[in-house]
């Protein structure tokens, strides 16, 4: 790693260990930035390396976080631009010069001294552009426009596209969130690895896709190994960009002959994959994956076989001071500790496409993920590309780690709110589902998390009601509640219904917030609140939970619950943890009473 970035750099690590090259360069730091309201900048050439922003950024942090150097503004600002200059690392040059950016959001278009290299449209999804042919010796200009409308088009998550708070709805943020840097490569090169486990055969497939079809035919080398015990290695040879190589996981020598992915054991195999091209290796890419196998089977989940009961907390991700970018490596661990220290099992990412570091330390930690796609809030052409070309692109950046269980295209019916009669709706929710499918058909998909199902893995109800005895009710009879309602919402959009092999969950309920702990009154012009209103003190809070959990945990059919929230964020007080992740109830009592035996 290079010596800059250990100084005063924001957010200084690799993003993706999933997919490290050892050439990285960060550009994290401060930038000029400004605005353009008149949307001025193209006609007067902005992005000419003479052209000064007046402004300075502190780059992975949006502009409406305190961590930016900006803060909260006033005024929406759509168009926003970026610019800092750079000196390409001897060891970079004689390759082809990659930048690459985490996410920007929504739309980026990217220029080097002056010349425009190619954009990206998605607010959640990294990209990479190749600046080789604009590129000098000494100081280069990197200039990035960014355009995020407050356009509920575009899939947002919990980002308001107005001014201000709005019921669950927070902040936006906009511009570059995750970090940005510099990688050297070959011009053939691997373009991205996919490692499908498969536990009952003891075999791992690896599906390699180069950027290009070679000219020559060239050699691809996987060698596999658990911690410093080699595995295998395998070799192919090929003329085509896509290359499968099936690797046999068993080690007869051993007493466990296969390690299992699970959240008790959570081995990882790491993995070394090489280009050779006249016999020199031309491209070296490091990832890792886990044998892990998670199914559905007449209404039961099981992981790698086994019976599976899931305890998710839903945690959306959010920080006080940097607001959807974490702050730190750090903070990222705090918060998956936090999720064991409460006794969960696994996490439902919540309308967000997270920072690669969350699922690198979910992999690492034992902490199963639900990846839930960011929502649009209206339906229209527009909307069903968005969220194809998110879904897609996330599943393809993440597609290795084993953490991840489920993927949630759909949530509440936000985007498609006519699904349960609207025939182009539904259809799209149904897309959607079997696209997931296509795109991984190793995971679970809850279609429409929440109610209003189409196609689906997983009958996910939300029910936040505040007795036992209401809850116990809604849930008394399976086939009634899916056939009509639950809480008021219908449980399956006109034409669908439960064939009896879907899993059933609760995977939203609770969201109890305290009267006298986090803030209190009004928020950014919004009162704070909680469902079903507030608790006085500890004792009232866990009786509440204790009478809601149990009866949950009383439903028969019930595959698992997802808890609402770990934290605090703006107007929502309902968290475990205060914003500043402080706990508010005793964090032992609150395990014990969520790890009781199901």
């Amino acid at each position: 790693m290079h010596d800059h970035i250990l100084n005063n750099i924001p957010r200084p690590e690799h993003p993706r260990p999933d997919f490290m090259r050892d050439t990285f360069y960060n550009l994290n730091g401060v930038w000029q930035f400004d605005f353009d309201d008149a949307d001025a900048g193209l006609k007067e050439r902005w992005y000419q390396p003479e052209y000064k922003l007046s402004r300075a950024i502190t780059v992975p942090f949006c502009y409406q976080s305190k961590a930016s150097g900006i803060g909260p503004t006033d005024e929406i600002h759509p168009v926003m631009w970026y610019r800092r200059s750079f000196t390409v690392p001897e060891n970079m040059w004689g390759k082809n010069i990659l930048i690459r950016f985490g996410a920007v959001d929504f739309e980026a278009t990217v220029y080097v001294n002056g010349h425009c290299i190619g954009g990206h449209k998605g607010g959640y999804t990294p990209f990479a552009l190749d600046a080789t042919a604009f590129l000098r010796e000494g100081e280069n200009d990197l200039c990035v426009r960014v355009v995020d409308m407050p356009d509920p088009v575009q899939p947002r998550g919990k980002q308001y596209w107005k001014q201000g708070l709005d019921s669950c709805l927070y902040t936006a943020s906009s511009g570059i969130w995750q970090t940005v840097y510099l990688e050297a490569v070959s011009p053939l090169r691997v373009e991205y690895i996919h490692i499908t486990p498969d536990i009952d055969r003891g075999i791992a497939t690896a599906e390699i896709m180069l950027n290009e079809i070679p000219k020559q035919e060239v050699t691809l080398s996987l060698q596999v190994k658990l911690g410093e015990k080699h595995i295998r290695t395998v070799t192919a040879t090929t003329q085509r960009r896509h290359c499968t190589i099936c690797v046999d996981m068993i080690c007869n020598d051993s007493l466990s002959p296969l390690l299992l992915w699970s959240p008790r054991h959570p081995n990882l195999y790491d993995v070394r994959v090489q280009l050779i091209q006249d016999a020199s290796v031309t491209d070296q890419v490091d990832t890792y994956f886990g044998m892990r196998k998670i199914e559905v089977r007449n209404g039961v989940v099981y992981l790698n076989n086994d019976r599976l009961y899931q305890r998710l907390i839903l945690d959306q991700g959010y920080w006080p001071d940097t607001m959807i970018t974490p702050p730190s490596d750090e903070a990222i661990r705090e918060d998956l500790e936090w999720t064991k220290k409460f006794g969960f099992n696994g996490a439902r990412k919540h309308q967000k496409i997270e920072d690669p570091r969350y699922y690198y330390w979910a992999d690492k930690m034992g902490v199963m993920v639900w990846g839930e796609v960011p929502s649009s809030f209206v339906f229209t052409d527009e909307t069903v590309e968005n969220l194809s070309a998110a879904l897609l692109e996330f599943i393809r950046r993440d597609f290795n780690h084993p953490c991840i269980i489920t993927w949630v295209p759909l949530n509440e019916s936000w985007g498609v709110p006519q699904i349960v009669a609207n025939e182009r709706q539904r259809m799209t929710a149904s897309m959607l589902y079997y696209m997931t499918k296509a795109a991984d058909g190793t995971r679970l998909c809850s279609g429409n998390d929440g109610w209003e199902q189409a196609h689906t893995d997983i009958c996910g109800l939300h029910d936040y009601n505040s007795t036992k005895e209401i809850l116990k009710n809604h849930f008394a009879d399976r086939r009634f509640m899916e056939d009509q309602t639950c809480d008021g919402r219908r449980a399956y959009a006109d034409g669908y219904r439960c064939s009896g092999k879907e899993a059933f969950m609760v995977t939203e309920y609770g969201g109890i917030a305290f009267a006298n702990i986090g803030a209190q009154g009004e928020m950014g012009g919004m009162e704070t609140w909680g469902y079903h209103g507030k608790e006085s003190d500890e004792e009232s809070f866990f009786h509440r939970y204790q009478e809601c959990t149990e009866a949950i945990a009383e439903i028969p059919f019930c595959q698992g619950f997802c808890y609402t929230q770990l934290t605090d964020i703006m107007q929502e007080i309902n968290g475990l943890l205060t914003p500043d992740r402080k706990p508010k109830m005793d964090v032992a009592r609150f395990q014990k009473l969520n790890r009781k035996e199901r």
